[in-house]
Protein backbone atom coordinates (compact mmCIF):
# COMPACT_ATOMS: atom_id res chain seq x y z
CA UNK A 1 0.00 0.00 0.00
CA UNK A 2 2.47 1.93 0.97
CA UNK A 3 4.62 1.63 -2.30
CA UNK A 4 1.55 2.16 -4.48
CA UNK A 5 -0.11 5.05 -2.80
CA UNK A 6 2.33 6.69 -0.49
CA UNK A 7 4.28 10.01 -1.59
CA UNK A 8 6.21 12.78 0.01
CA UNK A 9 5.12 14.62 2.82
CA UNK A 10 3.68 18.11 2.08
CA UNK A 11 4.20 19.44 5.71
CA UNK A 12 7.11 20.19 7.75
CA UNK A 13 7.51 20.19 11.99
CA UNK A 14 10.19 22.15 12.94
CA UNK A 15 11.39 22.33 16.41
CA UNK A 16 11.90 26.15 16.99
CA UNK A 17 10.70 28.06 19.98
CA UNK A 18 8.61 31.22 19.39
CA UNK A 19 8.77 34.82 21.92
CA UNK A 20 5.84 34.98 24.54
CA UNK A 21 5.23 37.03 27.05
CA UNK A 22 2.71 37.62 30.30
CA UNK A 23 1.09 40.20 27.94
CA UNK A 24 -0.04 37.64 25.03
CA UNK A 25 -1.54 35.63 27.47
CA UNK A 26 -3.77 38.17 29.20
CA UNK A 27 -6.84 39.62 27.60
CA UNK A 28 -6.85 43.32 27.59
CA UNK A 29 -9.89 44.41 29.50
CA UNK A 30 -10.60 47.27 32.06
CA UNK A 31 -10.53 46.69 35.85
CA UNK A 32 -11.53 48.77 39.19
CA UNK A 33 -7.90 49.23 41.10
CA UNK A 34 -7.72 50.26 44.50
CA UNK A 35 -5.27 51.19 46.93
CA UNK A 36 -5.79 51.89 50.82
CA UNK A 37 -4.30 54.05 53.00
CA UNK A 38 -2.01 51.58 54.51
CA UNK A 39 -1.06 50.40 51.08
CA UNK A 40 -3.05 47.07 50.05
CA UNK A 41 -3.94 47.21 46.14
CA UNK A 42 -6.08 45.16 44.42
CA UNK A 43 -8.34 44.74 41.47
CA UNK A 44 -11.68 44.09 40.84
CA UNK A 45 -14.20 43.45 38.25
CA UNK A 46 -16.15 46.29 36.92
CA UNK A 47 -19.61 44.33 37.43
CA UNK A 48 -19.22 44.58 41.48
CA UNK A 49 -20.00 48.27 41.58
CA UNK A 50 -23.27 50.12 41.42
CA UNK A 51 -24.77 53.30 41.01
CA UNK A 52 -27.21 54.85 43.62
CA UNK A 53 -29.10 57.51 44.49
CA UNK A 54 -27.71 61.36 45.59
CA UNK A 55 -27.90 61.04 49.62
CA UNK A 56 -27.64 57.59 49.88
CA UNK A 57 -25.78 55.42 52.52
CA UNK A 58 -23.60 53.16 50.35
CA UNK A 59 -22.70 50.49 50.16
CA UNK A 60 -19.85 48.07 51.46
CA UNK A 61 -16.34 48.37 49.47
CA UNK A 62 -13.20 47.67 50.87
CA UNK A 63 -12.62 45.11 53.33
CA UNK A 64 -10.30 47.61 55.29
CA UNK A 65 -9.50 47.30 58.92
CA UNK A 66 -10.78 49.53 61.46
CA UNK A 67 -8.20 52.41 60.76
CA UNK A 68 -7.62 51.88 56.62
CA UNK A 69 -9.39 53.13 54.48
CA UNK A 70 -9.86 53.35 50.52
CA UNK A 71 -7.65 56.25 49.93
CA UNK A 72 -7.68 55.68 45.47
CA UNK A 73 -9.64 54.54 42.92
CA UNK A 74 -9.38 54.52 39.59
CA UNK A 75 -9.94 52.15 36.33
CA UNK A 76 -6.99 50.61 33.96
CA UNK A 77 -7.05 47.84 31.59
CA UNK A 78 -4.84 44.58 32.14
CA UNK A 79 -2.33 45.36 29.35
CA UNK A 80 -1.54 49.45 30.54
CA UNK A 81 1.32 50.53 32.86
CA UNK A 82 0.63 52.12 36.58
CA UNK A 83 2.94 54.41 37.57
CA UNK A 84 3.10 54.78 41.23
CA UNK A 85 4.03 57.74 42.93
CA UNK A 86 4.96 58.01 46.38
CA UNK A 87 4.57 61.10 48.80
CA UNK A 88 8.35 61.75 49.04
CA UNK A 89 8.39 62.06 45.67
CA UNK A 90 9.80 58.15 44.35
CA UNK A 91 8.26 56.87 41.24
CA UNK A 92 7.53 52.59 40.55
CA UNK A 93 6.33 50.79 37.42
CA UNK A 94 3.97 48.22 37.75
CA UNK A 95 1.91 46.42 35.29
CA UNK A 96 -1.89 46.25 35.96
CA UNK A 97 -2.00 42.88 35.69
CA UNK A 98 0.42 42.32 37.66
CA UNK A 99 -1.74 43.36 40.96
CA UNK A 100 -3.82 40.23 42.12
CA UNK A 101 -7.34 39.87 41.22
CA UNK A 102 -9.70 39.98 44.21
CA UNK A 103 -13.21 40.45 45.40
CA UNK A 104 -14.14 44.10 46.27
CA UNK A 105 -14.70 43.52 49.67
CA UNK A 106 -11.46 41.98 49.99
CA UNK A 107 -8.53 43.78 51.58
CA UNK A 108 -6.32 43.77 49.21
CA UNK A 109 -2.16 43.05 48.75
CA UNK A 110 0.62 44.62 49.88
CA UNK A 111 2.24 47.01 47.91
CA UNK A 112 5.59 46.01 49.60
CA UNK A 113 4.82 42.76 48.14
CA UNK A 114 4.65 44.18 44.46
CA UNK A 115 7.42 46.88 44.57
CA UNK A 116 10.16 47.94 46.31
CA UNK A 117 8.55 51.06 48.37
CA UNK A 118 8.59 51.59 51.94
CA UNK A 119 6.45 51.06 54.21
CA UNK A 120 6.07 54.20 55.53
CA UNK A 121 5.88 56.31 52.14
CA UNK A 122 2.19 56.68 51.35
CA UNK A 123 1.03 56.52 47.91
CA UNK A 124 -0.34 59.85 46.45
CA UNK A 125 -0.89 58.78 42.96
CA UNK A 126 -1.47 56.76 40.50
CA UNK A 127 -1.35 56.99 36.61
CA UNK A 128 -2.32 54.53 34.00
CA UNK A 129 -0.69 55.36 30.61
CA UNK A 130 -0.88 52.93 27.99
CA UNK A 131 1.52 54.23 25.15
CA UNK A 132 5.28 54.45 26.66
CA UNK A 133 6.97 53.03 23.70
CA UNK A 134 6.44 56.17 21.32
CA UNK A 135 9.20 58.97 21.19
CA UNK A 136 6.23 61.46 19.72
CA UNK A 137 3.96 61.05 22.58
CA UNK A 138 6.80 60.65 25.23
CA UNK A 139 8.36 64.07 24.48
CA UNK A 140 4.62 66.10 23.73
CA UNK A 141 3.12 64.45 26.74
CA UNK A 142 4.20 65.79 30.26
CA UNK A 143 3.13 65.61 34.16
CA UNK A 144 2.17 67.85 36.34
CA UNK A 145 3.32 67.09 40.02
CA UNK A 146 1.09 69.22 42.87
CA UNK A 147 2.36 69.35 46.88
CA UNK A 148 0.06 69.96 50.02
CA UNK A 149 2.07 72.88 50.39
CA UNK A 150 1.29 74.61 46.71
CA UNK A 151 4.12 73.50 44.50
CA UNK A 152 3.68 72.58 41.30
CA UNK A 153 6.20 71.26 38.44
CA UNK A 154 5.67 69.98 34.66
CA UNK A 155 8.43 67.69 33.19
CA UNK A 156 7.93 65.71 30.02
CA UNK A 157 5.88 62.30 30.05
CA UNK A 158 10.13 61.20 28.29
CA UNK A 159 11.87 61.70 31.87
CA UNK A 160 9.59 58.71 33.22
CA UNK A 161 9.58 56.19 30.91
CA UNK A 162 12.44 53.88 31.73
CA UNK A 163 11.30 51.63 34.87
CA UNK A 164 13.70 50.89 37.77
CA UNK A 165 13.33 48.18 40.12
CA UNK A 166 14.09 50.36 43.04
CA UNK A 167 12.03 53.31 41.49
CA UNK A 168 13.51 56.66 40.81
CA UNK A 169 13.01 60.28 42.58
CA UNK A 170 10.19 61.62 40.47
CA UNK A 171 10.20 65.50 42.07
CA UNK A 172 12.02 66.86 45.20
CA UNK A 173 9.77 67.47 47.88
CA UNK A 174 10.51 70.57 50.27
CA UNK A 175 11.17 70.01 54.30
CA UNK A 176 7.65 69.33 55.97
CA UNK A 177 5.88 69.01 52.39
CA UNK A 178 4.32 66.08 50.80
CA UNK A 179 3.36 65.07 46.98
CA UNK A 180 -0.49 65.12 46.87
CA UNK A 181 -0.97 64.42 43.18
CA UNK A 182 0.13 63.90 39.34
CA UNK A 183 -1.89 64.13 36.12
CA UNK A 184 -1.08 63.96 32.31
CA UNK A 185 -1.16 66.95 30.60
CA UNK A 186 -1.05 67.42 26.65
CA UNK A 187 0.33 71.16 26.48
CA UNK A 188 -3.25 73.21 26.07
CA UNK A 189 -4.60 72.66 29.64
CA UNK A 190 -5.76 74.73 32.45
CA UNK A 191 -5.08 74.03 35.87
CA UNK A 192 -7.65 74.85 39.24
CA UNK A 193 -5.58 73.87 42.47
CA UNK A 194 -7.99 73.92 45.63
CA UNK A 195 -7.45 74.40 49.58
CA UNK A 196 -8.88 72.49 52.34
CA UNK A 197 -9.76 76.12 53.34
CA UNK A 198 -12.49 76.60 50.52
CA UNK A 199 -10.49 78.53 47.89
CA UNK A 200 -9.42 77.51 44.38
CA UNK A 201 -7.22 79.05 41.83
CA UNK A 202 -7.06 78.78 38.42
CA UNK A 203 -4.05 78.92 35.67
CA UNK A 204 -2.70 78.20 32.34
CA UNK A 205 -0.57 74.68 32.17
CA UNK A 206 2.03 77.30 29.75
CA UNK A 207 2.45 79.71 33.33
CA UNK A 208 4.39 76.47 34.60
CA UNK A 209 7.60 76.14 31.93
CA UNK A 210 9.15 72.35 31.98
CA UNK A 211 11.39 71.36 34.14
CA UNK A 212 13.41 68.54 34.88
CA UNK A 213 12.98 64.86 36.42
CA UNK A 214 14.27 65.77 39.89
CA UNK A 215 13.36 69.61 40.11
CA UNK A 216 11.56 71.28 42.90
CA UNK A 217 8.88 73.12 41.28
CA UNK A 218 7.33 76.46 41.48
CA UNK A 219 4.86 78.17 43.68
CA UNK A 220 1.36 77.18 42.46
CA UNK A 221 -1.48 79.04 45.15
CA UNK A 222 -0.50 80.74 48.21
CA UNK A 223 -1.81 78.78 51.47
CA UNK A 224 -4.41 80.67 53.72
CA UNK A 225 -3.81 81.68 56.89
CA UNK A 226 -5.79 79.50 59.04
CA UNK A 227 -3.58 76.62 60.52
CA UNK A 228 -3.23 73.55 58.67
CA UNK A 229 -4.70 74.74 55.14
CA UNK A 230 -2.85 72.37 52.33
CA UNK A 231 -3.83 71.80 48.91
CA UNK A 232 -6.46 69.10 48.60
CA UNK A 233 -6.79 68.51 45.33
CA UNK A 234 -5.93 68.95 41.77
CA UNK A 235 -8.06 69.30 38.41
CA UNK A 236 -6.47 69.63 34.90
CA UNK A 237 -8.81 70.65 32.11
CA UNK A 238 -8.24 70.92 28.38
CA UNK A 239 -12.08 70.96 27.42
CA UNK A 240 -13.85 74.16 28.37
CA UNK A 241 -17.20 72.74 29.27
CA UNK A 242 -15.81 70.64 31.74
CA UNK A 243 -17.68 71.70 35.04
CA UNK A 244 -15.80 71.92 38.54
CA UNK A 245 -17.21 69.85 41.34
CA UNK A 246 -16.17 70.67 44.93
CA UNK A 247 -17.15 67.82 48.15
CA UNK A 248 -16.20 68.45 51.67
CA UNK A 249 -15.28 66.36 54.13
CA UNK A 250 -19.43 66.41 55.93
CA UNK A 251 -20.52 65.11 52.95
CA UNK A 252 -21.50 68.12 51.14
CA UNK A 253 -20.99 69.23 47.09
CA UNK A 254 -21.53 70.88 44.93
CA UNK A 255 -21.39 71.62 40.45
CA UNK A 256 -20.54 74.92 39.55
CA UNK A 257 -19.58 76.34 35.99
CA UNK A 258 -15.50 76.67 34.99
CA UNK A 259 -16.18 80.31 34.06
CA UNK A 260 -17.27 80.80 37.71
CA UNK A 261 -13.32 80.29 38.44
CA UNK A 262 -11.58 83.45 36.87
CA UNK A 263 -8.40 82.78 34.99
CA UNK A 264 -5.03 84.34 37.25
CA UNK A 265 -1.50 83.83 37.11
CA UNK A 266 -0.57 80.96 39.23
CA UNK A 267 0.58 81.31 42.66
CA UNK A 268 -2.20 83.51 44.03
CA UNK A 269 -4.70 83.07 46.69
CA UNK A 270 -7.20 81.99 44.47
CA UNK A 271 -11.12 82.91 44.63
CA UNK A 272 -13.67 80.93 47.32
CA UNK A 273 -14.81 77.81 45.88
CA UNK A 274 -17.34 76.80 48.29
CA UNK A 275 -19.29 78.46 51.35
CA UNK A 276 -17.61 76.09 54.20
CA UNK A 277 -19.69 75.84 57.60
CA UNK A 278 -19.73 73.73 60.76
CA UNK A 279 -22.25 71.62 59.17
CA UNK A 280 -20.45 70.86 55.69
CA UNK A 281 -16.76 71.08 57.21
CA UNK A 282 -13.64 71.28 55.36
CA UNK A 283 -12.88 71.41 51.31
CA UNK A 284 -11.63 67.84 50.62
CA UNK A 285 -11.89 67.16 47.25
CA UNK A 286 -12.57 69.15 43.90
CA UNK A 287 -13.34 67.22 40.46
CA UNK A 288 -13.73 68.00 36.27
CA UNK A 289 -17.19 66.75 35.34
CA UNK A 290 -20.38 66.40 33.16
CA UNK A 291 -23.22 64.82 32.67
CA UNK A 292 -21.46 62.22 31.29
CA UNK A 293 -19.53 61.05 34.63
CA UNK A 294 -20.49 59.45 37.73
CA UNK A 295 -18.89 59.88 41.26
CA UNK A 296 -17.44 57.66 44.01
CA UNK A 297 -17.70 58.68 47.24
CA UNK A 298 -15.57 57.09 49.70
CA UNK A 299 -15.62 57.32 53.51
CA UNK A 300 -13.34 56.41 55.89
CA UNK A 301 -15.18 53.53 57.70
CA UNK A 302 -15.23 51.80 53.77
CA UNK A 303 -18.63 52.37 52.64
CA UNK A 304 -18.79 53.60 48.73
CA UNK A 305 -21.93 55.36 47.08
CA UNK A 306 -21.95 55.93 43.40
CA UNK A 307 -23.84 58.81 42.11
CA UNK A 308 -24.79 60.16 38.70
CA UNK A 309 -23.59 63.91 37.96
CA UNK A 310 -27.00 64.34 35.61
CA UNK A 311 -28.69 64.43 38.79
CA UNK A 312 -26.79 67.00 40.69
CA UNK A 313 -27.42 70.81 39.04
CA UNK A 314 -25.50 73.21 38.53
CA UNK A 315 -25.36 76.05 41.03
CA UNK A 316 -23.27 79.42 42.10
CA UNK A 317 -19.46 79.12 42.72
CA UNK A 318 -19.98 80.51 46.57
CA UNK A 319 -22.40 78.68 47.75
CA UNK A 320 -23.03 75.66 50.26
CA UNK A 321 -24.03 72.62 47.93
CA UNK A 322 -26.18 69.68 49.10
CA UNK A 323 -25.47 66.76 50.61
CA UNK A 324 -24.04 64.00 48.58
CA UNK A 325 -23.12 61.42 51.46
CA UNK A 326 -25.10 60.53 54.71
CA UNK A 327 -21.82 60.81 57.30
CA UNK A 328 -22.13 59.52 60.37
CA UNK A 329 -20.69 61.30 63.70
CA UNK A 330 -16.82 60.64 63.82
CA UNK A 331 -16.73 60.33 60.30
CA UNK A 332 -15.66 61.87 57.24
CA UNK A 333 -15.65 61.45 53.37
CA UNK A 334 -11.83 60.01 52.93
CA UNK A 335 -11.58 59.66 48.73
CA UNK A 336 -13.65 61.62 45.83
CA UNK A 337 -13.27 59.70 42.51
CA UNK A 338 -14.65 60.53 38.73
CA UNK A 339 -16.37 57.86 36.61
CA UNK A 340 -17.22 57.22 33.73
CA UNK A 341 -21.11 56.85 33.09
CA UNK A 342 -21.91 54.29 30.03
CA UNK A 343 -19.77 51.06 30.22
CA UNK A 344 -19.38 51.70 26.33
CA UNK A 345 -16.97 54.32 27.09
CA UNK A 346 -14.50 52.74 28.84
CA UNK A 347 -12.66 51.98 25.36
CA UNK A 348 -11.61 55.85 25.44
CA UNK A 349 -11.61 56.96 28.76
CA UNK A 350 -9.53 54.42 30.75
CA UNK A 351 -6.39 54.32 28.94
CA UNK A 352 -4.10 57.41 29.33
CA UNK A 353 -6.04 59.13 32.19
CA UNK A 354 -5.38 60.86 35.62
CA UNK A 355 -5.70 59.28 38.56
CA UNK A 356 -9.28 58.10 39.43
CA UNK A 357 -10.55 59.27 36.16
CA UNK A 358 -12.50 56.40 34.49
CA UNK A 359 -15.66 53.72 35.73
CA UNK A 360 -18.48 51.76 34.45
CA UNK A 361 -21.70 52.01 35.37
CA UNK A 362 -24.27 49.55 36.63
CA UNK A 363 -27.69 49.63 38.24
CA UNK A 364 -28.63 48.79 41.89
CA UNK A 365 -31.83 48.27 43.77
CA UNK A 366 -30.30 49.15 46.95
CA UNK A 367 -32.48 51.56 48.53
CA UNK A 368 -31.29 56.00 48.82
CA UNK A 369 -32.91 58.71 50.23
CA UNK A 370 -32.95 61.78 47.51
CA UNK A 371 -32.08 65.09 49.87
CA UNK A 372 -33.99 67.07 47.75
CA UNK A 373 -35.58 68.67 50.37
CA UNK A 374 -32.34 69.70 51.54
CA UNK A 375 -31.30 71.31 48.25
CA UNK A 376 -33.69 74.29 48.74
CA UNK A 377 -32.18 74.81 51.69
CA UNK A 378 -28.68 74.65 51.39
CA UNK A 379 -28.86 76.35 47.86
CA UNK A 380 -29.35 79.81 47.39
CA UNK A 381 -31.35 81.32 44.87
CA UNK A 382 -30.21 80.38 41.18
CA UNK A 383 -30.33 83.80 40.22
CA UNK A 384 -28.12 85.31 42.82
CA UNK A 385 -25.63 82.49 43.18
CA UNK A 386 -25.15 83.56 39.23
CA UNK A 387 -24.62 86.84 40.30
CA UNK A 388 -21.10 88.40 40.12
CA UNK A 389 -19.47 87.65 43.54
CA UNK A 390 -16.92 90.19 44.79
CA UNK A 391 -13.27 88.29 46.14
CA UNK A 392 -10.31 89.51 47.68
CA UNK A 393 -7.50 90.51 44.83
CA UNK A 394 -5.60 87.11 43.79
CA UNK A 395 -1.81 87.86 44.12
CA UNK A 396 1.00 86.45 42.08
CA UNK A 397 4.36 85.11 43.67
CA UNK A 398 6.91 82.29 42.49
Amino acid sequence: MRERYGDERRTSINHAGGDFSMEDMIADEAMVITVSREGYIKRTSLDEYRTQGRGGVGARGAGAKQDDFTEHLFVATTHEYLLIFTEQGRMFWLRAYEVPESAKTSKGTPLQNLIDKPKEDAVRSVLNVRNLRSADYLENTFLMFCTEQGTVKKTPLEAYSRPRAAGINAITINEGDRLLDVQLLSGNSEVVLALRSGRAVRFAETKVRPMGRTAAGVRGITLGEEPGDRVVGMVCIADASQELLVVSENGYGKRSALDEYRVTNRGGKGVRAMNLTDKTGKLVAIKDVNDTDDLMIINRSGLTIRLSMSELRTIGRATQGVRLFKVAANDEISSVAKVAAAEAELGTLAAEMPFGEALASGTDGAGFSSADDELAADTPDLAAAAAPKTDPETTESE
